[in-house]
Formats: C-alpha cells, sequence, structure tokens
C-alpha cells in the first residue's frame, strides 16, 4: 500500500468504534500543534484557511488556494488529514483531486451556496457522486447540510428535511453526515437512528460534552472554526489593549517559547 493508503485506511479505522475528535487546523503551523497535542487525525478548518489568507469564509479563496492550504497541512503532520472544501469551489472533480494530490485523506462537502440557500438535496448528491467518482475509493466523503446551521425551512420540518437528506447524501455515496447547528441531544438521538451514516457533530463553547454527543449516537465531533476563532480573537483583544493602554494583560497564559518552538521538527 502507499502511504496515502495507508493513511486513508487508518483514518477509516478511527470512525469505527467511539468518538473521533477532529480539532480543525488552518496552516502548517496550527496543524503541528494540533497534532502535538495528541489528535489522531486533523482536520482543516475552511473559515480558519479563508481568514489566515485574508478572505472572508464562505467561498472566500479559490479551490486552487484551498488545495495549496491542505498541501502545506498535510505535509506537516503524519497523522491522516480531512480537508473542507466547502461546496468544491469553481470545480468540485478538480478540487478533489487536487486535495488527495496535496496528501488529504478526507473532504467535507456542504450543501449551501450562500448565508440563505442551499443546493437541492438531488443536486448535492450529484456533487457527492462527481467527488466520489474523482477521489480514491478510500477517500472519505463527509457530506454537511446546513439545514439546522441556516435555520432553513420552518423549524418543525427541519428534522425531515434532514433525515431526507442524509439518506440521499448516503446513497450518493457519502460516508458520514455531518449537521452543524444541531447540538440537541434528543434531536441528535433521533437524527442517528434515523439516517445509516456516522452522524458528525460541530462543538464547542457551550456544547455538549464528547461524552454526552456519543451516548446519543454522535461518532464524530468536530471544532469547526472554533479554535481558529479563539487565536483571532486574543490576536484582536491583544493589540487593541497594548494600543490602548499600553499593558499586556491578554497576553498572560501564553505558551513558553521554548514548548511552541519544540513542537517543530527541524528535521
Amino acid at each position: 500500500m502507499t502511504e496515502w493508503q495507508d493513511k486513508a485506511a487508518a483514518f477509516r479505522a478511527l470512525h469505527e468504534d467511539g468518538v473521533l475528535v477532529l480539532p480543525n487546523a488552518w496552516d502548517a503551523g496550527s496543524a503541528v500543534a494540533v497534532a502535538q497535542a495528541g489528535a489522531a487525525a486533523v482536520a482543516t478548518s475552511s473559515a480558519g484557511v479563508s481568514w489566515s489568507l485574508g478572505r472572508p469564509d464562505g467561498h472566500g479563496v479559490r479551490g486552487a488556494d484551498m488545495v495549496e492550504a491542505v498541501r502545506r497541512i498535510a505535509g506537516a503532520v503524519r497523522v491522516p488529514v480531512t480537508a473542507d472544501v466547502e461546496g468544491g469551489y469553481e470545480d468540485v472533480a478538480a478540487t478533489v483531486r487536487g486535495v488527495v494530490d496535496a496528501g488529504a485523506v478526507g473532504v467535507n462537502l456542504e450543501d449551501s451556496t450562500s448565508r440563505t440557500e442551499l443546493r437541492t438535496s438531488a443536486a448535492q448528491a450529484d456533487l457527492i457522486r462527481t467527488a466520489r467518482a474523482a477521489g480514491a475509493a478510500e477517500l472519505w466523503i463527509n457530506a454537511r447540510t446546513d439545514v439546522y446551521l441556516l435555520g432553513i425551512g420552518e423549524p418543525e420540518s427541519r428534522f425531515d428535511e434532514v433525515v431526507s437528506r442524509g439518506r440521499a447524501y448516503a446513497d450518493a455515496g457519502a460516508d458520514s453526515f455531518f449537521v452543524p447547528g444541531l447540538l440537541d441531544l434528543e434531536v441528535l438521538a433521533a437524527l442517528t437512528a434515523a439516517v445509516p451514516l456516522p452522524v458528525n457533530a460541530l462543538a464547542g463553547p457551550g456544547a455538549p460534552t464528547i461524552a454526552e454527543l456519543g451516548a446519543v449516537g454522535v461518532r464524530r465531533v468536530s471544532l469547526g472554526s472554533a479554535v481558529s476563532k479563539a487565536v483571532f480573537g486574543l490576536v484582536h483583544r491583544a493589540v487593541r489593549e497594548v494600543l490602548a493602554e499600553g499593558t499586556y494583560g491578554a497576553l498572560a497564559g501564553g505558551s513558553d517559547y521554548d514548548v511552541v518552538n519544540g513542537l517543530f521538527d527541524r528535521s
């Protein structure tokens, strides 16, 4: 087997038992920090990558820019990497081939086209089929629906819509189902029982614990942009404080220089 196939097999195996926790990185340095902290795999954050390139989230970068960011991230760590490629950018097949060539063994594909609209279930299923045909058979496809995240449709209709999409995406070849914006444990329990795919939840401050999510059948938990938001928030607070007050309180608690420098292998 090739190194890529070994990582793809290892990543697939991580979904077999318990809950796979995926902290999200946005550049090579943050990926190293995530891996060195003990993560079994690294996910990328499309928001974090976009912000690191000085662009907004939501298809604010080109597919080629995201591929190059994934290449740097995958090249910096030994653990499997899965790439958030939003809705596939200009050409989903080219994007998927690009991130696979860059070293990613998984992709996220979302069904939102804006902050207010989703592709139809059938159109998103076609996108998943295109991604499956473009990538190796071992590529893990995490199909994301933004019904709950964006509040699409009437509240009482959202669960049935999400179940319908989950089943359609499974039929199209997805390996797991990502439903950001849904953290109600009772609803998650019903969802994990209703769809034939491992369910991925998006967590962060205020969310149920990993143990609580696992207890209702969630098999994968991502942090999304939460870590990058915390970092960018710290930068903003620290700079505003030093410029306005001339003090440095926001910088307290940072890691020692040698600790950070020691994360990076010179070989």
